[in-house]
C-alpha cells in the first residue's frame, strides 16, 4: 500500500528542485531497477508489482532494513512515474557522493558544454559507458543528469559512468589532457586522426556548438567527413563516431 506522503514523495522527484533538496532520484521500469538491485547505489523505497516483487525476490531481501519495499497495482506506478504506463517497478534512489574528480593520463573522458536535451544526455552516458569511459564532466548549464528522462535514456548506464558539473575553462585548462573539439569541417578528419593514451572529448551545445570560452583550450580539432546532404550530426551521435575512432585508434597503436 502506498501511502498519500509517499506518493507525494515520488511525484515531487519529476522536478529538479527536489531532487537537489531531498538527494534522490527516480529509477523507472524493469529493466532499469532490476540492473539498480545488483548496484552499490542505495535505495530508499522501492515500489513494484506483486508480480515484480516474486520474480526478483532474492534481490530484494538484500534491501530488507534500509529500503522501504511496497506493493502497488500497475495503476498506480504508473500514475507515479514518468512513463506512460509501467507495469513493473519504481525506485526512488539516494544520489551517491562522488569521489573528487582527477583526470588520469591514460583516461578519456567526454567534456558536454551545454547539453540541453534529457534524451541527448542519457544516450551520451550510455555511449560513454559502451566505450568505457567512466567519467563525463559537465557545464553547469547542462541538463540534470537525474533527470527521469535522462535516466531512462541512458538504459541502467548511469550505474556505471560518473557525471560531474563543473566549470569546464577552469577543469580543461588544467586536466593535463590533450582537449579535443568537433567543428563542422575544421581540423583533423576523425577517421585518419592519431589520439594518444587519453584525452578530453569536448562536445558542445546542440544548436550553438563548443562555446568560445571553452573553445580556446582546444589543442586539436576534429572534424567528421560528411558524405551526403544533411545540415549536421545530432551530438549523441557524432560523441559515438568520435568515441568509437578513438578506440580503434589506440588498438591500432597497442
Amino acid at each position: 500500500m502506498v501511502s498519500n506522503r509517499t506518493a507525494k514523495l515520488i511525484k515531487s522527484l519529476h522536478l529538479k528542485k527536489y531532487r537537489k533538496k531531498t538527494g534522490l532520484f527516480l529509477v523507472e521500469g524493469a529493466k532499469s531497477v532490476v540492473e539498480l538491485l545488483s548496484s552499490p547505489f542505495d535505495i530508499k523505497t522501492l515500489i513494484a508489482t506483486e508480480v515484480f516483487l516474486k520474480d526478483h525476490n532474492q534481490a530484494i531481501s538484500f534491501l530488507k532494513g534500509k529500503t522501504e519495499v511496497l506493493a502497488a497495482e500497475e495503476a498506480t506506478l504508473s500514475s507515479l512515474s514518468s512513463f506512460k504506463n509501467n507495469n513493473a517497478a519504481i525506485a526512488a534512489v539516494e544520489m551517491p557522493v562522488l569521489p573528487p574528480l582527477t583526470a588520469a593520463p591514460d583516461e578519456y573522458m567526454l567534456v558536454l558544454d551545454h547539453i540541453s536535451d534529457p534524451g541527448n544526455l542519457g544516450t551520451l552516458v550510455r555511449i560513454a559507458d559502451w566505450y568505457g569511459i567512466r567519467k563525463i564532466v559537465c557545464s553547469p548549464e547542462t541538463t540534470d543528469v537525474y533527470s527521469p528522462k535522462v535516466i531512462h535514456a541512458s538504459m541502467g548506464s548511469f550505474l556505471r559512468v560518473q557525471v560531474y558539473y563543473i566549470d569546464l575553462p577552469a577543469f580543461v585548462s588544467g586536466a593535463g589532457l590533450t582537449v579535443y573539439g568537433t567543428f563542422p569541417g575544421r581540423g583533423e578528419s576523425v577517421h585518419t586522426a592519431a589520439f594518444g593514451r587519453g584525452g578530453l572529448l569536448v562536445l558542445g551545445n546542440e544548436a550553438e556548438g563548443i562555446s568560445l570560452s571553452l573553445e580556446a583550450y582546444v589543442s586539436r580539432h576534429l572534424w567528421i567527413p560528411k558524405y551526403g546532404e544533411a545540415e549536421s550530426l545530432n551530438v549523441a551521435v557524432a560523441a559515438a563516431i568520435i568515441c568509437d575512432n578513438v578506440r580503434r585508434s589506440a588498438a591500432k597503436q597497442s
